[in-house]
């Protein structure tokens, strides 16, 4: 299972269905995105595509008869609309037509009685309706799910489309389990399995003696990992620049040169970042400075080289060195606006802290330190998520008054609103799962269980948490999942149940890329198995809030230490 293979494998038959020849590739700004995931543009002209445009953007007008034409599109309406157009007055030769995700019968027909000038050859469903991170991992680049902590529909329907293309590209039929506490996770898996009854010969695949298995989770039971602050390459760098489309945009650092401004972070393309990916801040460095080492010891200089700002100004002053390695010089800059994040924003200290309060390390002492952190002015978003870590990880009577206490604190330091704003918010984002005592019991002797296991042989204090999504695949593998909380969509014989080999994981809210690492790990420790790790978006701490802030809107407020009349 290789979500990138399985993209290119379909993009690579678009170029060749249509033979030899000049191409033009028509796309729109989601199959735009989806496309640049796996493949450059220099890795598009080899396969004679000379131009790029979209769909939704007012185009040339020139005709370019001698050009064939593929286009790739999501089927939705505005797109059948504007390809109906184009058809009508065709700019171009032949028309290879290719949606991302299954079309209906009356679109075809549209585009049929539209294609007056007869310059389609060939109309073909082709499911890479999702953007493909990694091999194992893939997102739906949805900002937010819904409001009132309910879907949206058309995001409903977006994640119903976009886990359905995932599936008929892997050639997967699989058995659908859910979280049971979240009512949304229950009304996607109903969505999917209706699409299954629908489209039975889409799906009929020869399946091998254990069928697949699919979870579907909700961000909300773990609203811990997003607020962390991630020390592996990938996850630091999306948290503290933001990976959009995989680019990383510095434009806005003072003096950069042009080269610079927009760097492409793809491990597909860059050797270096697809073996440093999931290395540590400290790893990173080390790597660096090891690299420019032997180049200077090649260049017979003794240049001093014991700072970020060193290493960058070493690379800036050989030309030769940027011909030799030209991705270095891109990776250098990037370590040194990630030191300069860690000094400037205390991180060190506020990691530590957070990791303490997620991992409930020194409970009593978590409200002083909170307060002694924020009285050394860090920034006010690092001190609005240690105090959301603490309401999430609080409880207790006191809980309300402390947390209450802190906010104040918020408010004396004139920290915005939009921050306090969010700590409330947090709160009823946070999935309030009502249990029995007898429940109650087992599971603090689980999580005490998996506080042991998680400590057990870490030698570092800033990845002491484990995010329980880890936990949950484990279980799975282990058939130890309990189906009272992770029910089937449909009665499943029990033998099927106890057998698994492909896992697809899908998170409604998002997911993280420490997460997309927990999920590497778990491939790589259990070679049986393959797990795919999906969903509505990969966020930082500050996408997350985002969706948060968008979920709880409309949901009447309680404040702390107040109650609901």
């Amino acid at each position: 299972m290789d979500l990138i293979q399985a993209v290119k494998m379909y993009i690579n038959k678009m170029t060749e269905d249509c033979g030899p020849g000049m191409k033009v590739l028509l796309m729109d700004k989601v199959t735009t995105s989806i496309v640049s995931a796996v493949y450059s543009q220099s890795e598009i002209l080899q396969r004679e595509v000379y131009l790029f445009e979209q769909l939704d953007i007012n185009n040339s007008t020139d005709n370019l008869y001698f050009m064939k034409c593929i286009t790739f599109l999501r089927p939705t309406k505005e797109n059948i609309s504007l390809l109906c157009k184009e058809l009508r007055n065709p700019r171009y030769g032949y028309y290879y037509i290719y949606f991302s995700n299954i079309i209906s019968k009356t679109d075809i027909k549209a585009i049929a009685e539209s294609d007056t000038q007869e310059v389609v050859r060939e109309v073909q469903e082709f499911y890479a309706d999702f953007l493909a991170v990694s091999p194992h991992l893939f997102s739906l680049n949805i900002s937010s799910c819904g409001q009132c902590l309910s879907w949206d529909p058309l995001q409903l329907t977006r994640c119903t489309q976009g886990i359905l293309s995932v599936l008929l590209s892997l050639k997967k039929f699989p058995l659908i389990r859910f979280q049971a506490s979240s009512k949304m996770c229950k009304q996607l898996s109903e969505k999917i399995k209706e699409v299954f009854s629908k489209e039975e010969n889409l799906f009929d695949f020869k399946q091998g003696d254990i069928q697949p298995q699919m979870l579907i989770l909700d961000r909300r039971e773990d609203p811990v990992t997003p607020l962390l602050m991630p020390w592996t390459y990938q996850a630091m760098v999306h948290e503290l620049l933001t990976i959009n489309n995989n680019q990383v945009d510095l434009s806005h650092v003072e003096d950069i040169k042009p080269d610079l401004q927009k760097l492409l972070l793809c491990a597909e393309q860059d050797d270096l970042y697809k073996q440093n990916i999931y290395k540590n801040f400290g790893e990173i460095g080390e790597i660096m400075k090891s690299l420019i080492d032997d180049f200077k010891s090649k260049a017979k200089t003794n240049q001093k080289l014991d700072t970020i700002s060193d290493m960058k100004a070493f690379v800036e002053n050989y030309p030769q060195f940027k011909k030799m390695s030209g991705t270095v010089s891109k990776h250098v800059i990037i370590m040194e606006q990630l030191s300069n994040f860690v000094s400037q924003k205390n991180l060190l200290e506020v990691s530590e802290l957070q990791q303490q309060i997620a991992c409930d390390i020194q409970t009593s002492q978590h409200l002083q330190k909170i307060r002694e952190l924020i009285d050394k002015d860090i920034p006010e978003d690092e001190a609005s998520k240690l105090i959301m870590l603490y309401a999430l990880k609080s409880s207790g009577k006191d809980s309300s008054k402390d947390i209450n206490s802190l906010v104040q604190l918020l408010k004396s330091k004139r920290v915005a609103e939009h921050w306090i704003e969010l700590v409330h918010d947090i709160m009823k984002y946070q999935s309030k799962t009502l249990v029995d005592n007898e429940n109650t019991l087992k599971n603090a002797k689980q999580i005490t269980k998996r506080f042991y296991k998680d400590l057990k042989g870490v030698d570092n204090i800033f990845t002491q948490y484990v995010p329980l999504l880890k936990e949950l695949i484990e279980d799975f593998i282990k058939s130890r999942l309990k189906e009272e909380h992770y029910p089937y969509i449909s009665d499943i014989n029990q033998f099927t149940k106890n057998k698994v080999q492909d896992i697809i994981v899908f998170v409604i809210g998002g997911v993280t890329y420490e997460e997309s690492m927990a999920v590497h790990q778990l491939n790589a420790a259990n070679p049986h198995v393959r797990i795919i790790l999906g969903g509505s978006k990969i966020h930082n701490s500050q996408s997350f809030l985002n969706e948060v802030k968008m979920a709880t809107f409309g949901v009447v407020k309680t404040r702390p230490g107040s109650r609901k009349l």
